[in-house]
């Protein structure tokens, strides 16, 4: 049997508000469903396949929040900041509300793909260590790179404060500065470390790939989309 819930437990349900508050748009006539005007609270929908207006924007019933942002530099991935923006308030308000976390922080001078969620087994599975979801950097390096510092980086490098080397997955050599490194770990300022210990620095870096999944062309730098079922099978691939 599909699963039914009354207006005002959606609105609330999909971060709308209180209930009290969820209670009164509906009664005010500014609520939506499915493209007839519903100024019942009570009235109760099919979740499946439910659209939705609120003041005339436009959603869809989502049980879980999936989505990928890029990244714009000089945004922080939290919630508390401390010396600039929080990538959250690049998120409608009532994503924020349902308590989407990004999975996996960006420095705030990197770019690239990040993952958000609401969802705690799938913030899990795309962060736990012992998943080892590789991730793939496009970093531009001070000094040019040479194949024995690519070399170096697929051996394992010695970082301080590190028992063990750490080696890169794989490094793809893209121009004289440019190169693509896959790690499968996260630790802090991984892979500014790492170029640390060959000697270079990083200049610009980004990350363009998790998992299968790539950063589309064109969502473009600050935008944020829902993921994809395509998306999502190239995720829970890994």
């Amino acid at each position: 049997m599909a699963k039914k819930l009354d207006l005002e437990r959606i609105l609330k349900n999909q971060g709308f508000g209180s209930r009290k508050l969820c209670r009164i748009m509906i009664i005010n006539e500014e609520i939506t469903v499915n493209g007839e005007l519903c100024d019942d609270p009570d009235t109760e929908f099919e979740l499946e396949n439910l659209t939705f207006t609120v003041k005339g924007e436009a959603w869809e019933y989502k049980e879980k929040s999936y989505l990928m942002m890029h990244k714009p530099s000089n945004y922080e991935c939290s919630h508390k900041t401390q010396h600039h923006p929080t990538i959250y308030s690049l998120l409608p308000f009532p994503l924020v509300e349902r308590g989407v976390q990004c999975i996996g922080r960006l420095d705030e001078d990197t770019t690239g793909l990040i993952l958000i969620s609401d969802d705690g087994q799938f913030i899990h599975k795309m962060s736990s260590p012992k998943h080892k979801v590789s991730k793939v950097y496009e970093v531009l390096c001070k000094h040019p790179i040479v194949e024995a510092n690519i070399n170096a980086l697929l051996g394992g490098v010695k970082l301080i404060d590190e028992d063990e080397t750490i080696a890169a997955l794989a490094v793809t050599q893209i121009s004289e500065r440019t190169i693509h490194m896959t790690l499968a770990e996260g630790k802090y300022h991984q892979v500014k470390r790492m170029v640390a210990a060959i000697s270079n620095r990083v200049e610009g870096l980004k990350r363009v790939q998790i998992g299968d999944l790539i950063l589309p062309d064109d969502l473009k730098v600050g935008q944020w989309r829902w993921l994809s079922t395509d998306d999502m099978m190239k995720l829970i691939a890994v």
